[in-house]
């Protein structure tokens, strides 16, 4: 039967049971919504409730979020890593921000010169207005009239250079995700949910983005505006001054306090997003089992549960924000009438002149007005730090399969292209949480062999397919390709050196051209019809709209399975490399598609040394010989018709397929 879940992105409660996950991995309840560990085939782990797209509904009301259990347990975030991030984006471009501060200096100046021209008005000008001279008051008025538009036009130059330095950033952290996310290995995204890296990309990176754009900008004009303003108030009457500064007290600590108590807020925040998130990707992607199995109502209290959790998450940061707004909104008002009534007092003994109380009043108020505007650069910092210290843990995740630090290249290819010898030495594989999947054996595949795997679910088969692709490195041996260790080979030699084609056939959105041009980018169009003929798919190809030029859609969902799977194989022809892994390739495939498969399958194989994880034994017979794995062992192995002939396991297999043909099961 023609398997219709995305093999990448499938959903996770479809299947039958959980698999361990990767190497050195917990097994955190925080299921991948797509993948396969090392030995899953393809095969989906049990997600829990709230991200399987099938999972139970919980009931009862809103919970506080789980902790992203991979950010913060697996992958903790180093200390002060927000602020060590940002600083690494806006090193680069320190220039431009230089420029962007002079810029908001200079027009924090203009704004802050109106106090001083009032308090001139009113103790200079108007009196010289009295005895007729109106010269003083105009100047007033010009001088007035050119820091309002000098205030503008540098406010106007520094949100267009403050612009350009954010979105060279958030471009520069959207590729380093990106570019991260690829470079990382297969462990790493069993355990790691595609939802959570669409929100480390999208959600988290639009909280810096509202940080850049809005809450430096702020922070810069709050520092800028309380020097401006502490200065001129110092420097009009020391008194008044001393006041304003001592009433930074009480502000200091209401900022502190909120400071405090917002971090913890934020982090749940951020964290119920991403589960709100991951919930919606996992249940699209498995829309069909979740219609086949009836789950829409389950699903959606489950959603409302997490949607819940988040709306509670939102309040609890506006609480926080009202809190700190009306603490410090009171605390300056009330500070702003004692220093008034007492400036007042003052006026009416003589001590200070009208025109520095109206000023100093103006710069209270101008004092006092920017502490809302820190608050919401604070709560624009703290949303940015919760992203970004999981922006940061994601960054700071090494690959589990390094790259080496001295990379070595294989000897010469032989002439004929007889693939490359491949040796197992010693090898063992496991988890730290789980045991070993596979104890150390020894194994030698010749050049131009082609080698069948078979055995039952969970034996292994899998797991030595990918410790030779090197998806994952061994825990103890070598695995070596004509004498190199693959940890010492270079990666772009191992790519090409060593193909893997699995049951899922994915496809890419784009043609059917560009999707075999996969396997080598440089190839002609006559090459690549070239390979397409060779395996029989050209005449499938051009039946369609527009040929090789057909786009496949989503997943390759225009074509069928068989034709998917013909579609990999050309793309693995066409890079030519020198090892061949098949991994159970015709397993979802219906009889027919099989038939055509195992015809292509025969082409590719020729000339080079293979491994094919068999599900069907039909699949065995290509080979030239047979490995039969039980609980990571090899059990038995020589030439098929020697094994059939035998008494022991593969007969036994043999035999049973034998059997399910003669009932009419594939």
């Amino acid at each position: 039967m023609e398997r219709e879940e995305d093999p990448e992105e499938g959903n996770a409660a479809a299947s039958a049971g959980r698999r361990p996950h990767g190497p050195g991995a917990p097994d955190t309840p925080d299921a991948p919504d797509g993948g396969s560990g090392p030995d899953g085939g393809g095969k989906r782990g049990q997600a829990r409730a709230e991200d399987g797209a099938g999972g139970e509904a919980a009931t009862g009301p809103p919970q506080p979020p789980e902790a992203d259990v991979f950010d913060s347990d697996v992958l903790p975030a180093p200390p002060h890593a927000a602020r060590s991030l940002l600083a690494s984006l806006l090193r680069p471009r320190r220039r431009r921000v230089a420029v962007a501060a002079l810029l908001l200096l200079l027009q924090q100046a203009a704004v802050q010169a109106g106090p001083l021209l009032v308090a001139f008005a009113i103790d200079h000008a108007v009196p010289a207005l009295r005895r007729g001279e109106s010269g003083p008051l105009v100047a007033v008025g010009v001088a007035y009239l050119g820091c309002a538009l000098a205030s503008g036009r540098l406010q106007f130059a520094f949100i267009v250079a403050a612009a350009r330095v954010n979105q060279r950033v958030l471009m520069e952290l959207r590729g380093r995700i990106y570019r991260h996310a690829q470079a990382l290995d297969v462990d790493f995204h069993d355990r790691y949910t595609s939802g959570r890296l669409i929100s480390r990309s999208t959600t988290d990176v639009e909280a810096l983005r509202e940080l850049l754009d809005e809450g430096l900008q702020e922070l810069m004009a709050v520092v800028l505006s309380v020097i401006y303003i502490l200065g001129m108030l110092l420097w009009l009457d020391i008194g008044l001054g001393t006041a304003a500064v001592a009433s930074f007290v009480p502000l200091a600590l209401l900022v502190r306090d909120f400071q405090r108590r917002s971090v913890r807020v934020y982090r749940n925040k951020s964290t119920a997003m991403a589960s709100v998130i991951v919930k919606f990707a996992e249940t699209v992607n498995g829309i069909r089992p979740v219609q086949s199995f009836r789950r829409e109502r389950a699903n959606d209290e489950s959603f409302a549960r997490l949607n819940g959790v988040h709306r509670q998450a939102n309040g609890d940061a506006l609480l926080e924000m009202a809190r700190y707004v009306v603490l410090s909104r009171f605390t300056a008002n009330a500070a702003l009438a004692a220093m008034v009534l007492w400036g007042a007092h003052r006026v009416a003994s003589g001590e200070l002149a009208l025109g520095v109380l109206a000023a100093s009043a103006l710069y209270l108020r101008r004092l006092y007005d920017p502490i809302d505007r820190l608050g919401m650069f604070l709560n624009s910092w703290q949303s940015a730090a919760a992203s970004l210290e999981k922006i940061a843990g994601l960054l700071a995740q090494r690959p589990a399969v390094p790259e080496p630090a001295a990379p070595r290249g294989l000897p010469a290819r032989r002439s004929g292209g007889q693939g490359r010898e491949v040796v197992f030495d010693r090898v063992a594989f496991g988890y730290r949480t789980g045991g070993e999947v596979l104890p150390a054996f020894d194994l030698t595949l010749p050049a131009g062999q082609t080698v069948a795997v078979v055995g039952a679910t969970g034996a292994g088969k899998s797991t030595l397919a990918k410790l030779l692709a090197r998806f994952y490195d061994p825990t103890r041996g070598h695995v070596l390709l004509d004498g190199v260790d693959l940890r010492d080979l270079d990666a772009a030699e191992l790519r090409r050196s060593v193909v893997m084609v699995t049951q899922e056939a994915f496809l890419f959105s784009g043609t059917v051209a560009e999707n075999i041009a996969i396997g080598r980018p440089d190839a002609t169009r006559s090459e690549i019809e070239k390979a397409a003929k060779a395996l029989g798919a050209h005449d499938f190809v051009v039946s369609l709209p527009d040929g090789y030029d057909t786009d496949v859609r989503k997943r390759g969902g225009r074509i069928s399975a068989g034709q998917r799977q013909l579609v990999a194989f050309a793309r693995a022809l066409l890079a030519d490399p020198a090892v061949l892994i098949l991994d159970e390739a015709t397993s979802s495939l219906d009889v027919p598609g099989e038939r055509a498969v195992q015809q292509a399958m025969l082409t590719v194989l020729r000339g080079r040394t293979a491994v094919v994880v068999a599900h069907r034994l039909s699949t065995v017979l290509v080979a030239d010989r047979v490995l039969v794995m039980e609980e990571g062992r090899i059990v038995e192995d020589g030439p098929p018709a020697e094994l059939i002939a035998g008494n022991g396991r593969f007969a036994g297999l043999h035999e049973a397929w034998r059997e399910s043909l003669v009932q009419g099961v594939p």
